[in-house]
Formats: structure tokens, C-alpha cells, sequence
């Protein structure tokens, strides 16, 4: 156990901002904007509720609010939605979560397949908040679902360390056109953790695969990664899925920039891509025609993200008003304010 403390500890500092202590716990993000965020998505139990898909839980969302819950130093929150969590998701035999939860059918759970991203944000969540609170429990509960994942969801394939995006479904084996993979899955400052709690070489080159990979990824007029991406050949986009720059593709440059790649020529492609007058959309990659626009300040904080990034710009007013109404946007906005504000503060 001191060993895995030194290793994420190193993780930590890794990932923190010069000159801040990887284990104090300063508030990324505050009070107002934590507690608006609560009262509209965390529920008694400790779920976290998806109410822009039929009011659902799944993993993602609940390592989305361990996350938040770790970033806004709290404890409380944090034990509540984790105790959701190892209870009502954790009911695998290889010690991953199942992916979805849903209040309107019994038994809640009704597929029992993961969902790797999932299982990385709570592991992620996991091994942050045990390391700054000492909680080895929760390092231990995070080193379990790190080597889960390796085992069963890190996989080499024509030269390639690919994450699949569950352990179920994905493969060659599984599908004419596998491997699939989604490169929205790709939490790209969890992958050193992961491999302080798991270690291995094939974190280090999962993550640079991955960054291999999207500059390849250029579908359509747009020049953009599909959701859904056949790895059988070339890349392509899947078949069985709209070809589409969707919903979860859109956290694709937050991740990057939260994960320290600012590789200026693949944050402006994706940028432009994703974007028409600006503002964030899904894109047709077959016409490059936008579907749907999405103006929600959660959307397009990403785009500001970038903008501070690479031309230091200064968000705009609109990206500092935290108003929650659908969880996903409202948490990518959460996510954006607490990445600016740690590491470039001169953009707020």
C-alpha cells in the first residue's frame, strides 16, 4: 500500500498545477456551484440522475459526480454517491460496474455489460479522493476496478493498445467490422493513474494510441472522429451506428486538454469541426451538415476551453454562470470551470 501511495501520489503531481501540493485539498470547484449541481442531479440514494435520458443512472454519471464530488472537497458527498455506486453497479463477477440503472423497470439493472469509461472515472475519482484523504479503502476499491479494466477492456490489435468500450460486444470476434472502440472513452488524465494502480506499459501506450488514432480519425467534410469507430482496416465508422460527431464525442477536446495533449493542429481541427458560428453541434459526418446546435453554456465551454488553451482567451460571462438543467452539459461546464481555474486562472 505505501508503494501504490508513492506511485499515485507521482500520479497526482502529475496532473497538478505548478506549485500545488497533490494532496491538499483546495476546492476546484465552489460551494454555489457543487451545491446547484446536487440539487438538481444527486438524488437521496446517492445516484446520480440522467435527466436528459429518461431519468437513468450509469456509471459514467455517478465517476462523473465522484469526480465533482472530489474536486468540490467533499467527503460526504462523495461516500454518498460511491455507496450507490458499489452497491447497486458494482454487481459483476470481474469487478467492474454495470453501466446502467434505471428507476423505471425491476430489477433496475437490465444490462449487465460495462462501460469502460465508466469504470475509469470511478476508479479515477477513487484513487484521487484515497490518496488526498487517506481513504485506503478507497485506493484499493480503485486498484480492483484499474486491474478489471486492463484485463478485460485493454486490448492490442494490428500494432495497437485500443480501450474497448465494454468488455462485451467490441471485438473481431464479436462483430464483422471489430475491434470498435469510441474515442470519447479515452479519460486521458486518468490513464497515468490507472497505471500507478495497474501498473503496466499498456497505459502508456493507450494513451498514446489514442491520440494516434483521432489524427487519423478525419470522417467526412468536417474532418471529424465518428462516435463509433471500426478498426478492422482503416478506421471507419461503424456499421450498425449513425456515422455522427454526437453527443459524447463533443467531451473529446476537454478530455484531451484536461489531460495535458494541446497538440494545437488536432484541438483547432476538432474545434472548427464541431462547431457552426461558433457554438458546439452533433454533425452528419457523411454531408457535414449540423444536427443539432447546441447552445447550452455546458456545450460550449469546451470550445472555450480550447480558445484559453491555445490563444489564451478569456472565457466569456456566460461560461462563469453555473445554471444546471440537463446533466451532461452541466457537467462538462462543472469540469471546464474547475480545469480553468486550476491550471489557467488567467482566462476566468
Amino acid at each position: 500500500m505505501r508503494r501504490l501511495r508513492a506511485l499515485l501520489f507521482a500520479a497526482s503531481v502529475a496532473l497538478a498545477p505548478a506549485g500545488t501540493p497533490a494532496v491538499a485539498q483546495q476546492a476546484m470547484i465552489n460551494a454555489g456551484a457543487w451545491s446547484a449541481y446536487k440539487a438538481k442531479f444527486l438524488d437521496a440514494t446517492g445516484r446520480i440522475v440522467d435527466n436528459g435520458n429518461g431519468n437513468i443512472s450509469h456509471s459514467e454519471g455517478q465517476g462523473y459526480g465522484m469526480l465533482l464530488a472530489y474536486l468540490a472537497a467533499s467527503p460526504a458527498d462523495f461516500e454518498q454517491i460511491w455507496y450507490f455506486t458499489r452497491t447497486e453497479l458494482l454487481l459483476r463477477d470481474d469487478g467492474l460496474a454495470v453501466w446502467k440503472w434505471d428507476p423505471n423497470v425491476k430489477p433496475h439493472v437490465t444490462d449487465t455489460n460495462n462501460a469502460s469509461d465508466g469504470d475509469m472515472l470511478i476508479a479515477y475519482a477513487l484513487a484521487l479522493a484515497g490518496t488526498a484523504w487517506k481513504r485506503e479503502d478507497y485506493i484499493l476499491a480503485a486498484s480492483r476496478m484499474a486491474q478489471a479494466l486492463l484485463a478485460e477492456t485493454v486490448v492490442r490489435s494490428a500494432d495497437r493498445t485500443l480501450l474497448l468500450p465494454g468488455s462485451e460486444g467490441f471485438t473481431g470476434t464479436d462483430r464483422d467490422d471489430g475491434p470498435v472502440v469510441n474515442p470519447s472513452y479515452w479519460i486521458y488524465e486518468a490513464i497515468p493513474v490507472m497505471a500507478a494502480l495497474a501498473p503496466s506499459d499498456a497505459w502508456k501506450q493507450l494513451s498514446e494510441d489514442g491520440v494516434a488514432l483521432l489524427k487519423t480519425m478525419q470522417f467526412g467534410p468536417r474532418k471529424l472522429p465518428a462516435e463509433w469507430v471500426s478498426l478492422s482496416g482503416q478506421p471507419q465508422p461503424a456499421q450498425g451506428f449513425d456515422a455522427e460527431f454526437a453527443y459524447n464525442a463533443i467531451r473529446i477536446p476537454l478530455y484531451l486538454v484536461r489531460g495535458g495533449v494541446t497538440d494545437k493542429a488536432l484541438l483547432t481541427r476538432l474545434q472548427q469541426g464541431m462547431s457552426k458560428d461558433g457554438v458546439p453541434a452533433t454533425i452528419d459526418l457523411t454531408t457535414g451538415r449540423p444536427k443539432t446546435v447546441l447552445p447550452d453554456p455546458g456545450y460550449r465551454i469546451v470550445n472555450d476551453v480550447v480558445a484559453c488553451v491555445l490563444d489564451g482567451t478569456k472565457l466569456p460571462g456566460s461560461a462563469l454562470q453555473f445554471a444546471p438543467a440537463l446533466y451532461y452539459p452541466s457537467t462538462l461546464q462543472l469540469l471546464g470551470l474547475a480545469y480553468i481555474g486550476e491550471k489557467h486562472p488567467e482566462c476566468l
